[in-house]
């Protein structure tokens, strides 16, 4: 059931404050506030619910989505997320409530259903809203400002019979593409230490599935003693040579290998129904983790289609990125577009995947949102495919790089030519700006839900988050920039201030 609140946005001033005084106008929290469309996401949000009528009440979406977003900007867990809302008038406000309250608004543990109900994408689509919101208002802001033009929109002269999406004096915009990795909170996987767990998962089933039996039939032997005296011998070498490895792993699968038919054998008799659904969900993954140890060991083979680095989290996947700090990162791949400083989430894949042939994919999208193809598409070297090139060329956009084949004779050509390479990378380092932003300030550096679907949902608001922290920096630069015209104006007059 939900109740749908019709005054989704209270002023500052209609907080009720129990020890006096009024909230800050200007306050972060109140900024932000008023950016987010909370009537359209409720509108949205009511739909995804389901029959509004049935079941027990649920939390205004104002609440929901505004605790979500709060855990994510200030990377707290989710009992600090609550902690926070009930000692701050300001989060309070925030997600909707009318007056500071003392006692906490939701318990911890609804996060984990706030996450599930917030997608990634909604979370996009609520992104796309706020960024187009942003961009209009700033158009109209720049019109006011500007003398008309009279040519401005006109279709282009000369009999062109090309439509205004295909002529290039309709292009408008640069956009910019990338790709990263969001590592998943997970302990770095080796062979060894997987076919562990996996046996400690093991004994625990073998454990509730002789329950029954105790004192009327032995329980079948594992060798669990052995077992973690043979991994701790190898794990605690600094520097264990191929053959111990391949050795300590070859014990491992014999230990994993006997347990999968000890609980074969119990489940023939009494069933699985004893066990959890997190217990029939690791024995699942661990079926397939042992095919998948087996059948390298066998091939002597260091890597396998849709491997398992993780047992509790068997989605993720190793992403090689030959990156300086790490040659191999544990997570979701991520492709990213960037325009005028605003960063969208275009593609997010838990498999690794050539970027490059998602460009005319995002080149489409970018049409999509505003109306027409972009001037130019900076990005680095993967992306410039001969497919893209051509595809580029037939639409009228410039791709960044050097161009195919022998340089021009022409100097002037060859320098011009150079100074916009340099130009493009020039730009194009804002991308990697917005990655290290959202590492080192938004939780995109290490996503801690165990979830696929929470996972998403926290890197999706990362963007989100990154996009509403440029408007409130343009804001606050346009208040500044305000300020210092008025204090020139009064400046010319001769007044002390």
């Amino acid at each position: 059931m939900y109740e749908h609140n019709t005054n989704q946005l209270i002023r500052p001033d209609e907080f009720f404050l129990p020890f006096g005084g009024r909230l800050n106008p200007d306050n972060r929290w109140v900024v932000t506030a008023s950016l987010i469309p909370w009537a359209e996401v409720e509108a949205e949000y009511v739909k995804r619910l389901g029959d509004p009528s049935q079941g027990s009440k649920a939390y205004p979406v104002r609440l929901a989505l505004g605790s979500l977003i709060i855990k994510e900007k200030m990377g707290l867990s989710d009992e600090e997320t609550v902690h926070s809302i009930t000692e701050n008038p300001y989060l309070q406000y925030f997600i909707g409530l009318h007056e500071f309250q003392e006692k906490a608004p939701f318990d911890a543990s609804s996060m984990t259903h706030f996450r599930k109900r917030f997608d990634a994408d909604f979370i996009n689509e609520i992104n796309e809203t706020i960024v187009k919101k942003q961009q209009d208002s700033s158009t109209s802001k720049r019109s006011e400002n500007e003398p008309p033009d009279d040519d401005a929109g006109a279709p282009p002269t000369g009999g062109s019979t090309k439509s205004s999406a295909e002529d290039r004096s309709y292009h408008q915009g640069k956009l910019m593409l990338d790709a990263t990795c969001a590592p998943s909170d997970i302990a770095y996987p080796t062979d060894v230490s997987l076919l562990n767990e996996a046996r400690e998962k093991l004994e625990g089933i073998i454990d509730i599935l002789h329950a029954s039996l105790v004192g009327k039939q032995r329980k079948p032997r594992t060798y669990r003693k052995k077992a973690r005296k043979q991994y701790l011998s190898l794990s605690k070498q600094r520097k264990p040579g191929v053959t111990k490895i391949r050795k300590g792993v070859h014990h491992q699968l014999g230990y994993v290998r006997r347990n999968l038919k000890h609980v074969a054998t119990l489940a023939s008799t009494f069933g699985l129904h004893t066990l959890s659904k997190k217990q029939y969900r690791d024995l699942l993954v661990v079926q397939e983790l042992y095919r998948q140890q087996a059948k390298m060991f066998d091939e002597k083979s260091s890597s396998i289609e849709d491997r398992i680095v993780s047992i509790s989290q068997p989605y993720v996947r190793p992403i090689v990125r030959g990156k300086t700090n790490a040659r191999v990162e544990f997570g979701a791949k991520l492709s990213v577009s960037v325009v005028d400083g605003y960063s969208f989430l275009d593609t997010l894949s838990w498999d690794a995947y050539h970027e490059g042939k998602l460009l005319q994919e995002s080149v489409e999208k970018y049409k999509n949102r505003y109306g027409y193809y972009p001037e130019a598409v900076l990005a680095d070297t993967i992306y410039r495919t001969r497919e893209n090139r051509a595809y580029c060329k037939a639409h009228g956009i410039r791709l960044s790089g050097p161009k195919l084949g022998r340089p021009s004779k022409n100097e002037q050509i060859n320098a011009a030519q150079k100074r916009i390479e340099q130009q493009d990378a020039s730009e194009r380092n804002a991308i990697e700006g917005k990655f290290g932003e959202g590492k080192r300030r938004y939780g995109l550096g290490l996503i801690s839900a165990c979830l696929q679907q929470t996972s998403e949902t926290a890197i999706s608001l990362s963007f989100l988050l990154m996009n509403i922290g440029k408007i409130l920096r343009d804001t606050f630069l346009t208040f500044l920039f305000i300020f210092h015209s008025i204090f020139s104006k009064e400046n010319k007059f001769g007044l002390n201030l």
